[in-house]
């Protein structure tokens, strides 16, 4: 089972770089502070972030996993069918400054990329294979720079702890504050450089089937302010 295999498994740190400088931030629709914030104006919704990090002395905010969220009513991404609106996260947000390198947890393979253009979408956006114990599932990460697709190949090997991206800034990520979206999938569906990070009600134990909890690369203690 691929979620035991995980919780058994040591990785290298995905942000290198600032490696055990974590806040856990709630971003759902039950935090009363962030109601207070337009997240619809991309200004506002950063420095609401950089504070947040300011406050608790951090560089990377972290959380969203099964999530619950209005930020995404902004973009028709999400809603363009109204009885399946999609507002569930998928993956985890590591929110912290543009630029910030991205480091493999695991050897692996390029399987696919793509700039997944729009507001509200992607932005750059890498799918990496890997492979434990002849179990195959893949990383996501979104909102990365345009530069990191550069000179990308489709079955390139990157190794464990390499730097292969970088997080990217607004708008080019999709509008938002810079970080980055971490997702575990285990069966891509046939997609290539995509796949989705938000799901609705309706969907939701499938997907989580699929979409299984970062945390178990991440394997960042859950100790919120």
């Amino acid at each position: 089972m691929l979620e035991k295999l995980l919780k058994q498994t040591s990785f290298a740190p995905i942000l290198k770089e600032v490696a055990d400088q974590y806040v856990w931030i709630d971003l759902s629709k039950f935090n009363a502070e962030l109601l207070k914030v337009d997240v619809t104006d991309t200004g506002s919704f950063s420095t609401y972030i950089q504070e947040y990090l300011t406050l608790h002395n951090a560089k990377v905010a972290i959380g969203g996993y099964q999530e619950h969220r209005n930020i995404y009513k902004r973009s028709a991404v999400f809603n363009n069918d109204p009885s399946e609106e999609r507002f569930i996260h998928l993956g985890i947000d590591l929110w912290t400054s543009a630029y910030t390198p991205i480091h493999a947890p695991l050897k692996g393979v390029v399987h696919s990329f793509k700039n997944n253009k729009g507001l509200g979408n992607y932005g750059p956006t890498i799918i990496l294979e890997h492979q434990l114990k002849k179990q195959v599932f893949y990383t996501l990460y979104g909102h990365l720079t345009k530069d990191s697709l550069d000179h990308l190949m489709v079955g390139e090997k990157i190794d464990k702890g390499e730097m292969f991206g970088a997080i990217g800034n607004h708008p080019s990520n999709g509008d938002y504050p810079p970080h980055l979206h971490f997702q575990i999938i285990k069966d891509l569906g046939g997609l290539n450089g995509d796949f989705p990070g938000v799901t609705s009600l309706n969907n939701l134990k499938k997907d989580l089937q699929n979409s299984l909890d970062p945390n178990l690369i991440l394997k960042i203690k859950k100790d919120n302010p």
